[in-house]
């Protein structure tokens, strides 16, 4: 294993260089450009499949039966009070994602040298994802309009776009924010989210000389969110809900009364069903409350991300692992789910997925103060504990344990959750 301790340094600098030219979303054209250099720097004759503007899948071999995609993720999400953001995107690695990056290649630097992969009979792929951050959403609107992407989340367009249609299980890390100490986590379950808008619509008339012929757009806003907070006592606390509703456009002036407020919210929690009951329970709050108001309200549903559910079978392989070894210090495995979600849960509806998440980072996760401060465990020690999962595989996949559901299942499902609400008035 002493080639990570050989490369730390290089690691470290193409860390450093992510870590300080953050990019958004399906805009990862740096990012993107380090990716390659690397991989054809190690290996000239690699073929790179591309895909979604920047995302990128290479694999080390074909000839087994069973493929593992490793998965990172090469956006940042927008903090721009965090210390090390972009000053014109507001674009920070406040996520972490950057250290999957290195992670990712910390890996196939290891299974290239002296053809490594060989000795699994599993094939490996890599795949480098855009925009898993559900923002910059009128960016990517445009996007899709033009035709360049279907999906706003980089997992779901590349699962459209075929990348893993030959991918039988797949792995992805993720940092955690605030544990500086050495730490494995596996079996976080994570929420799923809509993103609904609701566009509230009145009548414009002069504020001072005659606002009894108006209707204030602004006030519907005002009581659908009074009357979000007072619903919240109805909610049920053991699926996680979240919403968070806020002002995302609209016509304001101080001398006319406000005809046109757009207030767009995400719906989160873990039930897919449940996120239709109370979906359906916030559509009613907002044609009540522009009915009460004699306004009207447009509602337009889009999907985010669907709950994501660890597959407990292959953490099974990473507990094994982490028993075996004795510099890592810190293993958690009873955290049970977080209301945080990932476009990882649309992947874990086609195939079983898990995602490692690692300390060595202070500050809080999309907070402006994230930072790696254990450099070592991060870019060395914790790449070779997955060198160690992945030996732990080896030999002992049992097939019967996957699943796999195609694309058009998955576009089926998400059209259903969504079916009805769409459009809206």
């Amino acid at each position: 294993m002493n080639y990570f301790k050989e490369n730390f340094e290089k690691m470290k600098a193409i860390s450093d260089d992510i870590f300080t030219h953050p990019e958004l979303g399906y805009k990862e054209f740096r990012t993107k450009k380090t990716v390659e250099d690397f991989i054809t720097e190690t290996n000239p004759d690699q073929v790179i499949e591309y895909f979604s503007t920047t995302g990128m899948r290479v694999d080390l071999n074909h000839q087994q039966d069973i493929t593992v995609a490793f998965i990172a993720e090469l956006d940042a999400v927008r903090v721009p009070s965090h210390f090390q953001a972009d000053l014109q995107s507001g674009a920070a690695h406040a996520c972490g994602h950057f250290t999957q990056v290195t992670t990712a290649l910390s890996l196939y630097g290891y299974l290239t040298e002296g053809e490594r992969y060989k000795d699994f009979d599993f094939n490996i792929a890599f795949v480098f994802v855009p925009a898993e951050e559900f923002i910059d959403l009128e960016y990517r609107q445009q996007l899709s309009d033009e035709g360049t992407i279907t999906y706003l989340g980089g997992k779901p367009e590349a699962m459209k776009l075929g990348v893993f249609d030959n991918v039988d299980f797949a792995m992805c890390v993720h940092t955690i924010g605030g544990e500086e100490e050495k730490t494995v986590e596996i079996n976080c379950d994570l929420a799923g989210f809509l993103y609904k808008h609701y566009n509230f619509k009145g009548k414009a008339t002069h504020a001072g000389w005659d606002p009894f012929s108006g209707i204030n757009a602004y006030s519907m806003s005002t009581l659908f969110n009074t009357g979000l907070g007072l619903m919240r006592q109805q909610l049920r606390e053991d699926l996680y809900v979240r919403i968070n509703p806020v002002i995302d456009n609209g016509s304001f002036s101080t001398n006319v009364i406000p005809n046109q407020v757009q207030v767009g919210t995400d719906l989160r929690t873990i039930s897919v069903d449940y996120m239709k009951i109370v979906a359906e329970r916030m559509d009613k709050v907002a044609k009540g409350s522009a009915y009460s108001l004699e306004g009207d309200v447009e509602i337009q549903t889009q999907m985010g991300y669907l709950p994501f559910v660890q597959d407990r079978y292959l953490s099974t392989f990473v507990a094994e692992a982490f028993k075996e070894q004795d510099t890592i210090t810190k293993w958690i495995d009873d955290r049970g789910a977080v209301a945080a979600a990932g476009d990882i849960g649309d992947l874990s509806f086609m195939m079983p997925s898990i995602q490692i998440s690692y300390g060595g980072f202070a500050g809080v996760i999309h907070g402006d103060d994230l930072r790696m401060v254990d450099d070592e465990f991060v870019l060395q020690e914790f790449p070779e504990f997955l060198i160690s999962v992945l030996n732990k595989m080896n030999g002992r996949i049992d097939k019967n344990q996957l699943y796999s559901r195609s694309y058009k299942e998955y576009e089926t499902y998400i059209q259903a959750i969504t079916q009805g609400e769409s459009n809206e008035k």
